[in-house]
């Protein structure tokens, strides 16, 4: 039995170490060689050094964060209501919301900016606002899905039993609901706020013509230099990397809070 499932892993870690490993340490290698091929650490100081670069990163975030509290903001009301609506079809909404990743990314990038040009004329005028609306709208199911789910495995009991202890609807969503999807919030906040760090594309299609990280790796390996471009790659592989030890730490913690608060239920000893 584990021989067979050894060999049906094989394709998997065989795509993993072709696609992902390798291209990883090219990348690393990249990062932290000269041009002579010999380690360095220039590269990396030569960044924060560079006030084009260090700019680029300022605004990339500045982008990134509203971006992220945008989608946060619409996602939340969304996913609380399909998770815990009364909605039978439940589901089916989901995938409603879900459906605009199924249409070319252009397409819609397109299609949204012809629906801003209606209201504005000309969109060169406020580049940096409907910079934040199309990526919103292109992220805003990757913070959909992660709150869903996590919102959705909240325990029904632990909510019940708040409210036959006298706790408001208020109080149970901040100190109870909110809380336990926190994994979910940290999940999607992930996925959002890296790929807006680097989304230049939409930056192009709406005339926003300053630079964020991904159109600065773009010009730097359009111009050959593979070290610079490599090692802003990794700096932000380093970023997402954090993030999601952070999204597992805080998911187990939830987790012992709700095996914790499960325990206290049994033995009628739940203070709000």
């Amino acid at each position: 039995m584990k021989d067979t499932r050894s060999r049906l892993a094989l394709p998997y870690i065989l795509y993993m170490v072709v696609l992902v490993v390798l291209p990883l340490l090219v990348i690393c290698y990249y990062a932290f060689t000269g041009e002579d091929g010999k380690f360095t650490m220039d590269n990396f100081f030569n960044f924060f050094l560079n006030g084009k670069a260090i700019g680029t990163l300022v605004y990339s975030i500045v982008i990134a964060l509203f971006t992220t509290a945008a989608c946060l903001l619409f996602a939340y009301p969304v996913a609380y209501i399909l998770a815990r609506g009364p909605f039978r079809g439940a589901g089916v909404l989901l995938v409603l919301f879900v459906m605009p990743m199924w249409i070319n990314f252009t397409l819609r990038i397109t299609a949204l900016k012809e629906v801003l040009s209606l209201f504005e004329g000309n969109l060169a005028f406020h580049p940096f606002f409907n910079t934040i609306v199309c990526m919103t709208y292109d992220f805003l199911p990757f913070m959909i899905m992660p709150l869903y789910n996590s919102i959705s495995k909240i325990d029904e009991q632990v909510l019940e039993a708040a409210a036959d202890l006298g706790a408001k609807p208020g109080q149970i969503f901040f100190r109870l609901i909110v809380p336990m999807s926190m994994p979910g919030v940290i999940s999607g906040v992930s996925m959002v706020f890296l790929p807006a760090m680097t989304n230049y594309v939409v930056l192009d299609m709406v005339y926003n013509s300053t630079f964020i990280m991904g159109s600065l790796i773009g010009s730097y390996f359009n111009a050959y230099d593979w070290h610079n471009g490599s090692l802003i790659s990794v700096i932000l592989l380093f970023v997402f990397g954090i993030s999601a030890l952070n999204s597992r730490a805080s998911e187990k913690d939830v987790r012992k809070r709700e095996g914790f608060k499960k325990m206290r239920q049994r033995k009628g000893e739940i203070k709000l």
